[in-house]
């Protein structure tokens, strides 16, 4: 009889506890900034408007020979490598002994509007590869792209099966646009002009893309901010959530060729899927892949379905290729915990065996 009488009253005292701290934290949480994000040393090598590329500084005397390049989703900032000490990707594969480097989007000036897929795959991305081996020395690189990231890098190695690249990982990469369900039916031809809304913008809106993404799980906004009252107690649960949250919410704009461009090419047409996009005069077409493949994508990812990323594996050209499905979602496949546990030491394997 004692004992349960001493277990409900530390129950008691622990919540009590918990609501007297969840009052100081409320406070301390509207007045703070937030923790910083982004704090590995890197170095800017390269910048031209929308484009950035930045190296690493090595936090290990012994490195792989091959170098590592990033390239983000165009929609959102790259920090999500690198949130912060012990949650950053980028701080993992240094600490592994890779050479990192990481293309990073700034939003598109007034004057970049007319960029397109072309400039992505056939300029920005060699040029940064270029500049890669430049400061390297090194004569092949591998290349990981994350989401939007990742299919720009797909599209670039359809176009370039000489490529420098030894080995290519993706995360979350969509292929088959008619299966990204409901993004598919926003942009649905019967009732979206994206003619007369670039028109009009010049640079597709980031709060459109926002409310794009945000409509995806309308009630996770909600649901989240009371999860946060209730652990607004706990330190490293609020961290978190307001480092995920400043991310989420940090959208880019596109620009307006190119969210035309992929709007009636890949969502309207599916014609990477197809093999039927091309890009400079050339065709993009999967079979010239032929280099090692991982493929990683999340389990319960709401932006990009299994099925719509499934065809990567399924029709490029390599022996050596591999698709894994990871507990998580989007964001938390990359970053956060469950990326610790699962993603980071998958993709440290997969590249390490290749990369000596």
């Amino acid at each position: 009889m004692s004992t349960d009488t001493d277990t409900t009253r530390q129950r008691i005292q622990t919540e009590v506890q918990r609501a007297l701290q969840r009052g100081f934290k409320g406070i301390e949480y509207v007045a703070s900034a937030g923790p910083a994000v982004g704090r590995t040393p890197r170095d800017v090598v390269h910048r031209r408007g929308t484009l950035a590329l930045y190296h690493y500084r090595p936090m290990v005397d012994e490195i792989y020979r091959v170098p590592l390049l990033m390239v983000m989703a165009l929609t959102n900032r790259g920090y999500i490598f690198d949130l912060s000490p012990g949650q950053s990707l980028v701080e993992y594969l240094l600490q592994r002994g890779y050479d990192v480097f990481v293309i990073d989007w700034n939003p598109p000036r007034p004057d970049e509007a007319g960029l397109r897929l072309e400039d992505y795959t056939q300029d920005f991305i060699p040029d940064c590869i270029a500049r890669v081996q430049q400061i390297s020395g090194e004569p092949d690189l591998n290349l990981v792209g994350y989401c939007m990231g990742g299919l720009l890098s797909t599209i670039y190695l359809a176009l370039h099966p000489k490529t420098p690249v030894r080995n290519f990982a993706a995360f979350t990469t969509p292929i088959d646009f008619s299966k990204m369900t409901l993004f598919h039916k926003w942009a649905d031809r019967k009732h979206f002009d994206v003619d007369r809304l670039i028109d009009t913008t010049g640079n597709a809106p980031a709060s459109m893309i926002f409310s794009a993404f945000d409509m995806l799980r309308p009630a996770d906004r909600g649901a989240g901010l009371i999860k946060l009252l209730d652990n607004l107690w706990d330190d490293e649960y609020v961290k978190s959530y307001r480092m995920f949250g400043r991310w989420g919410a940090d959208i880019l704009p596109l620009p307006g060729e190119l969210f035309r461009q992929v709007t009636k090419e890949l969502m309207w047409n599916n014609s990477l899927l197809n093999n039927e996009l091309v890009i400079g005069g050339q065709r993009a077409e999967l079979g010239n892949i032929v280099l090692p493949v991982l493929h990683v994508m999340a389990e319960h990812d709401h932006i990009v379905p299994f099925d719509a990323g499934r065809p990567l594996i399924d029709n490029i050209g390599s022996s050596d290729k591999e698709q894994v499905v990871l507990k998580g979602g989007h964001v938390s496949l990359v970053a956060g915990a469950n990326a610790v546990k699962r993603m980071w030491p998958k993709l440290d394997d997969w590249l390490g065996e290749r990369s000596t």
